[in-house]
């Protein structure tokens, strides 16, 4: 397939316009993970039509995708229509394989981060592949990494946790210090929220689980003391503008200050680590941006849309554009500047 530009004239990467750094696919089908890797619950896809399937989890539906997960061409039209210059792909959470061992979730990594590989590259010039890892397993995680980025790719992806290991495991701490070696950009994803009979409504899970997470995570990597001992050159984004951590800081920084019998090994307060780490700018309304922009500078936030599902924002940039409190400046740092600092571009 030929590779697919923008209709208008493009800006080119030394001038681009817009970057939208949390977005996903999904593949138009993929191996028997069952036959490739090993016995299992694992996920496969339900082709429903060429424009349509259903992720399953055995005889579970999961989540309805359509081409836009797997078809450059249809990302690049929206991209063209809403103004993006480039989008930062990555894998759906549900392929982690976090459960399994770290030898299964190794093969499974491969799989899928070849797929992303060829998902993005008619588009190669917007599409922007970022990987996944067998994060339970430090040293298939970083050989992963090393592979996928001399493969292509220019970033990963990783959950907020694994199973009850959250970001301040010494394991993962290993890996985001392989990391910040090697220049390799680190996008968090909030995934396998709580289960409760009172999440079951109203996607709740969703909807208060995983803004709860992120926010749970950013605090195992300032309370756990991540921070003091990854160096300042690793470049980390947690998605869902941060979830709820920028709203609670306050209550946070007086618990450091006010019961460090029990708060965290951090050798600073809270507010000390603010720029160490970025947000995206799913938050919908222009309040919640306002409050990340008060509370972590303008410099540490970064376009997204969550593309190309239903609880994303749409179309990309809504928010910002309706940001009248931002300068221009400090748009056009959202809009693209911090991140190519971030992508390295």
């Amino acid at each position: 397939m030929p590779e697919l530009r923008r209709r208008a004239p493009g800006q080119g990467l030394n001038r681009v316009g817009t970057i939208d750094v949390h977005t996903h696919m999904v593949p138009f089908g993929w191996p028997d993970l069952s036959a490739e890797v090993g016995p299992g619950l694992w996920p496969r896809l339900r082709v429903d039509s060429e424009r349509e399937a259903m992720i399953m989890i055995g005889a579970r539906e999961f989540r309805r995708v359509d081409e836009r997960c797997w078809d450059a061409a249809a990302r690049v039209a929206d991209m063209d229509a809403e103004g993006v210059d480039l989008q930062v792909v990555s894998p759906t959470p549900v392929f982690f394989s976090y459960g399994k061992s770290g030898a299964e979730a190794a093969k499974v990594a491969r799989i899928f981060n070849d797929l992303v590989l060829e998902v993005c590259a008619p588009a190669r010039n917007r599409l922007i592949p970022f990987a996944q890892v067998p994060l339970q397993d430090t040293d298939a995680a970083c050989a992963e990494a090393d592979r996928a980025i001399a493969s292509g790719h220019a970033g990963v992806e990783i959950g907020n946790h694994v199973g009850d290991r959250d970001l301040d495991d010494e394991g993962i701490v290993t890996f985001l210090q392989h990391c910040a070696e090697r220049g390799i950009p680190v996008f968090v994803h909030p995934w396998d929220m709580p289960a409760s009979p009172r999440l079951d409504r109203w996607m709740a899970a969703w909807l208060t689980g995983m803004p709860a997470e992120t926010h749970l995570s950013i605090i195992a990597m300032i309370l756990g003391g991540v921070f003091d001992r990854v160096p300042e050159s690793l470049r980390i984004c947690f998605a869902h503008g941060g979830g709820s951590f920028a709203f609670w800081l306050g209550r946070l920084e007086n618990a450091w200050h006010e019961r460090r019998d029990l708060i965290g090994v951090s050798e600073r307060p809270p507010s000390h680590y603010l720029d160490r780490f970025s947000v995206d700018s799913v938050v919908f309304d222009p309040a919640a941006l306002r409050l990340l922009v008060d509370t972590l500078g303008a410099e540490q936030v970064m376009l997204g849309s969550d593309y190309p599902y239903p609880l994303g924002e749409r179309p990309v940039g809504a928010v910002l554009e309706r940001a009248d409190f931002l300068t221009e400046p400090q748009k056009a740092a959202i809009r693209s500047g911090n991140a190519r600092r971030f992508l390295a571009l």
